[in-house]
């Protein structure tokens, strides 16, 4: 009998538990430790996105958003970085999972070939943003020539080499699959490779070349690599329609997954000025109780977003969730920001110390509203559902 939902999230509560204790030599790391992501491949995470059909826990957008946000949420109380780098699995996946109607024999076969990757304990990710792109996979210079070679991936489709320059590659070094996007030769739209980037050397002879390792103030330890493309092997997603097709119906469930993450570190940041207020709460003074309650209300707010987001997930009306989805990522992702410098004044100074772990969680949920997506691009998307 496979894993269960009960099953998964009892390991990963008691994974985040383990590295809670470990917080203060976690918010000062820069790069991820591989042998955390081997207790959560353990653990059955990377199985969410896989079908119960084939022996993981995945039903459905509407089923599966929930369960999976629980988890992420609960990781990211506990290491943010490690619960952002977790969030590209199921996103990218559900690329392949979330358009409904996709009978093309093409399109399931490659899609079942990457279930199975992910079932066998493969980490997914992303790197697509390019430079000047504003955040928009779309607006790619990177070009795909086709290769007619087999590729030696495991994935069927056409076999393409891509140039071109990538940043926030999230993951770099524990991924064994990413995703990108470039404008094959020929063609004027931009549509979705996969890259192999198991084994695959940073040096350009394999066709990635480190341009710079990441080196953020938030989400400090996620090795969001920026990395040249140099006739870099790749295949190209098997989708025959336009890519907003699959973009746009995988966003409820990828608005969600990000904003489960920014959630769940300000879940811990409340919870621990709670224990540090408490005992002094008699000698607060007005206006740090102001502070304080405000804090308290921006962090329910944000709760109650992010619920109704995930009720209209679970509603089956994909223009309801797409713009609920879209509107609880920033919604919270500002009422993190402002609950995080609210609790800064009642505690004082001391958030501002690299010591103080109020410090690190600022900046990360900073980071995760400047860059999943950028505020221009996440605004132009709410906008745009504003009357659909």
């Amino acid at each position: 009998m496979g894993m269960s939902w009960p099953d998964v999230e009892h390991a990963v509560t008691e994974i985040a538990d383990g590295w809670r204790s470990d917080r203060a030599e976690r918010q000062k790391r820069r790069h991820l430790d591989p042998a955390d992501f081997d207790r959560l491949r353990a653990a059955g995470v990377l199985s969410a996105p896989v079908p119960e059909a084939m022996g993981g826990l995945w039903r459905s957008v509407a089923e599966s958003t929930r369960p999976i946000c629980r988890l992420l949420r609960t990781l990211a109380a506990a290491d943010p970085s490690v619960a952002l780098v977790s969030s590209m699995h199921p996103s990218v996946i559900g690329f392949w999972l979330a358009p409904p109607g996709a009978s093309n024999p093409s399109w399931v076969e490659q899609r079942d070939a990457i279930l199975a990757t992910a079932l066998e304990g493969a980490q997914w990710g992303t790197i697509t943003s390019e430079p000047g792109s504003g955040g928009d996979i779309g607006r790619t210079k990177a070009r795909a020539t086709p290769n007619g070679v087999e590729s030696g991936s495991p994935l069927p489709g056409g076999t393409y080499l891509i140039s071109g320059d990538k940043h926030f590659g999230s993951g770099s070094g524990v991924t064994s699959f990413m995703i990108t996007t470039a404008v094959p030769d020929g063609e004027a739209e931009p549509t979705i490779f996969v890259l192999d980037t198991r084994d695959r050397t940073w040096d350009g002879t394999s066709g990635l070349r480190l341009l710079a390792e990441w080196y953020g103030m938030g989400m400090a330890a996620t090795q969001s690599h920026a990395m040249r493309l140099e006739d870099c092997p790749a295949t190209r997603m098997a989708w025959e329609g336009p890519l907003a097709d699959v973009t746009l119906a995988a966003a409820p469930l990828v608005s969600s997954l990000f904003t489960a993450v920014v959630l769940g570190i300000l879940d811990e940041a409340i919870r621990t000025a709670k224990q540090q207020l408490a005992p002094k709460a008699e000698t607060l003074r007005p206006y740090e109780q102001v502070e304080w309650s405000r804090a308290e209300l921006d962090y329910w707010l944000a709760v109650q977003a992010f619920d109704g987001a995930l009720r209209a997930v679970e509603s089956g009306d994909h223009a309801r969730a797409l713009h609920a989805t879209l509107r609880a990522k920033q919604g919270v992702a500002e009422l993190a920001e402002a609950s995080l410098s609210r609790l800064a004044r009642v505690i004082g100074g001391g958030t501002f110390s690299r010591r103080s772990p109020f410090s690190a969680w600022f900046e990360d949920v900073r980071a995760l509203g400047f860059l999943r997506p950028p505020w221009g691009l996440a605004y132009d998307g709410l906008f745009l559902t504003s009357f659909s």
